[in-house]
């Protein structure tokens, strides 16, 4: 499961450092593309292959399901770790995310997400969230500790 949340810099050739405790979880090959909110989502294979299968259900004669099918999957590519345990994400994904120098790499249960680190801090702070509120929904709908 994944969990947690870390900064890490880019280098010049767009290599980023995946925190170990993400990396083991990952596994040597995994997928990543982009997410919601701007942010790049990376799934293990698994979690991928299982995604995808669902997705197979997704009519084709359905136009939104069938632009969502497209525009969602054409944005994943497999990829993997070099030696020192880095990613290179692709221009068209560091665009997409607008990631340059600072990123936060957070952990979402089945997932990780790559954030530009502004991005991020602005997301998690934004006053249209009340976590108090969104708490009280997650209690209501039987989501508790």
């Amino acid at each position: 499961m994944f969990t947690g949340e870390y900064i890490h810099s880019f280098d010049e050739k767009g290599r980023v450092i995946i925190p170990s405790k993400f990396r083991n979880e990952l596994g040597e090959n995994f997928y990543i593309g982009k997410g919601l909110d701007k942010c790049l989502f990376v799934y293990p294979i698994e979690t991928w292959t299982e995604f995808v299968g669902k997705l197979k259900n997704l009519s084709t004669f359905n136009k939104q399901e069938r632009f969502f099918l497209r525009r969602f999957v054409s944005g994943f590519s497999e990829c993997s770790f070099d030696k020192q345990g880095r990613i290179l994400v692709p221009p068209s994904l560091r665009e997409f995310s607008g990631l340059n120098n600072e990123a936060t790499i957070i952990g979402v249960i089945d997932r990780i997400e790559i954030w530009n680190k502004d991005s991020w801090t602005e997301y998690s702070n934004d006053d249209e969230f009340d976590f108090d509120s969104i708490s009280e929904k997650m209690s209501e709908l039987g989501i508790g500790l």
